[in-house]
């Protein structure tokens, strides 16, 4: 599996998607990302936007932002 999420030191939102992706046991690389929105030029460049969290999923080709979401997309995925 091949997953990136991009997230934000301190991110109460970002730490739940990486909680969860832990608990699932899934390997994932962390993308921090810049506390200013105007510099997240990758996080735009990856989902259309500058909000964290952002997971991508190269496996299943998935890209998707907002923590209930992703969140809701790993249990039905990979729980």
């Amino acid at each position: 599996m091949a997953f990136t999420l991009y997230q934000l030191d301190g991110c109460p939102y970002c730490e739940k998607v990486a909680d969860r992706m832990d608990e699932l046991d899934l390997d994932y690389e962390t993308v921090w990302v810049d506390a200013l929105h105007s510099e997240r030029n990758e996080v735009k460049e990856v989902s259309g936007q500058r909000g964290v969290p952002v997971l991508v999923d190269d496996d299943r080709g998935v890209t998707m932002a907002e923590s209930e979401k992703i969140v809701e997309y790993l249990d039905k995925s990979y729980a």
